[in-house]
């Protein structure tokens, strides 16, 4: 499993980047990664795209190298349990990434997979920084990331799927809300995926009752949209921690 100390030793004193979910979107994860800085990847690098097979091999490098880390997605999770031979609804998005790690070309990625997804963290602090998939929760700030492949936990719920309602909405997806926005400290900025709120093509900022900040970095990549990263100032009291995005890569 993951270690969060060993994180904080790899980051220290490093710049970092936060890239969005990927969805299969190699060339733009390739470009996004370009960088000296420390990668931390929000979650969700597979289905979708046309090279889920590759995003999970160009990681798995990234990480190998010491360069940056990803957490764990709620689509990243459903292939790990599909490779554990758990029961689940396999949709298509799913089939075709498993159809192309079972492509001979693809054996490395097969045999790497799931022991690269079974150690991934599913959030992650940092200073008042906080990192998830999908949402936060106040239990996160004294908690640590649990594994993401086992049974769901209301936090690790929280991490993957957001806060959803109960509803289904009209597109077969479930219904979210944003009042975990509220919850966010003051002074804290948590950094997350999931769900695709711009409507400029950035990363959407939303600022809660509380004076935490949530900054929505998926644009789309893998979906119609692009991917899209943030380059981090070093953390300093007065200093805003959400500037603008520091690129997008858009497939034309």
């Amino acid at each position: 499993m993951y270690d969060e100390a060993e994180f904080r030793r790899a980051v220290a004193n490093r710049p970092i980047r936060v890239v969005g979910d990927v969805h299969g979107d190699l060339e733009a994860f390739r470009h996004a990664v370009a960088t000296e800085r420390f990668i931390i990847q929000l979650g969700d690098l597979v289905d979708y795209g046309p090279e889920s097979a590759g995003t999970l091999r160009l990681m798995a490098d990234i990480v190998q190298q010491g360069r940056g880390l990803f957490l764990l997605g709620n689509h990243d999770r459903k292939l790990g349990r599909a490779l554990m031979g758990r029961k689940l609804r396999r949709d298509a998005p799913l089939e075709a990434t498993i159809n192309q790690l079972f492509e001979p070309h693809n054996a490395d990625v097969l045999e790497m997979a799931l022991p690269l997804l079974r150690q991934t963290p599913t959030w992650l602090k940092l200073g008042r920084r906080i990192f998830v998939h999908a949402a936060f929760h106040t239990g996160m700030l004294g908690e640590s990331s649990p594994p993401g492949l086992e049974n769901v936990s209301p936090l690790l719920s929280r991490a993957l799927f957001g806060e959803v309602t109960g509803r289904t909405q009209s597109d077969g997806y479930p219904e979210r809300r944003l009042n975990w926005v509220d919850h966010i400290p003051a002074g804290h900025t948590v950094y997350c995926g999931h769900d695709r709120r711009s409507t400029d093509g950035r990363p959407w900022v939303k600022h809660g009752r509380n004076g935490g900040v949530a900054v929505f970095v998926d644009t789309g990549a893998g979906k119609g949209g692009h991917l899209a990263w943030i380059d981090l100032p070093e953390e300093k009291a007065g200093i805003p921690d959400y500037p603008e995005p520091s690129g997008f890569w858009a497939n034309d």
